[in-house]
């Protein structure tokens, strides 16, 4: 039996994303030839782009805490407010670094709320994170696998920072068609230890591999990822957060 392998390729020619795009439509018009077993990893811009989630900085009254925090860390008050209203929950402000941590309507803990400013136009527009952004992966989702024939799973993606680590990876912000955890607990090891903790964030995993071959900067926003034996399901992101009662970082 030959050892587990994986391929992960990015797409090209997805065309700049724009304000009521099918994002299922164009991906389609690419013409790549979906495997049984693929999975496509689109990045949250492309979808955002679509939805709409796009501020106009020229439309932001700031508020007076917006405006205070920009003064001191030299950032552009109406981006502050935007970061502001796109929050539910403050975890912490740092004036000096220019950093909002943040919880958004999603349950993600984040930098600024998700709020971006790369690859819009110029630093006048912001983009925000899907409203919905399992509902945007269960859409593309089902279009693409009704078109394919089977079952192609879709995970968006975006750039997150981590605890104790420097440097951002991307991870799955939403899920479709596929486990977005396995829980190996109750499993025994090759020598018989049982395991209690071992509950890996394939969907996170897999994000995190196409990322590698999209760029940061290469407007690739797509990737397939083939060989990797998921498990279909009805998951969604929801599986990768911690309840409250065990996000230490809360």
């Amino acid at each position: 039996m030959s050892a587990p392998s994986l391929q992960v390729f990015a797409l090209d020619g997805y065309p700049e994303g724009q304000p009521g795009d099918d994002v299922a439509a164009l991906i389609l018009q690419i013409g790549f030839e979906f495997a049984p077993g693929d999975i496509l990893v689109v990045t949250q811009k492309i979808v955002s782009k679509a939805e709409g989630r796009l501020v106009d900085f020229r439309d932001i009254e700031p508020s007076d805490l917006a405006i205070r925090f920009a003064a001191v860390s030299g950032k552009d008050p109406r981006h502050i407010e935007v970061v502001l209203r796109e929050s539910v929950r403050i975890v912490r402000m740092v004036p000096a670094l220019g950093l909002i941590i943040s919880e958004t309507r999603h349950g993600f803990v984040c930098a600024n709320a998700g709020v971006d400013l790369s690859n819009v136009r110029g630093y006048e527009v912001a983009c925000l994170l899907p409203l919905d952004s399992d509902a945007s992966a269960r859409q593309i989702h089902e279009l693409i696998s009704a078109k394919a024939g089977f079952s192609v799973p879709v995970i968006i993606s975006d750039s997150f920072g981590r605890p104790w680590r420097n440097g951002i990876v991307n991870v799955a912000i939403g899920v479709a068609g596929m486990n977005a955890i396995i829980d190996y607990r109750g499993q025994t090891d090759s020598h018989g230890y049982e395991m209690h903790a071992s509950i890996m964030a394939v969907a996170d995993e897999l994000a995190c591999a196409a990322e590698l071959v999209m760029g940061k900067i290469d407007a690739r926003p797509l990737a397939v990822v083939r060989g990797y034996q998921y498990q279909p399901a009805t998951g969604t992101m929801r599986d990768l957060l911690l309840p409250p009662e065990r996000d230490l970082f809360k």
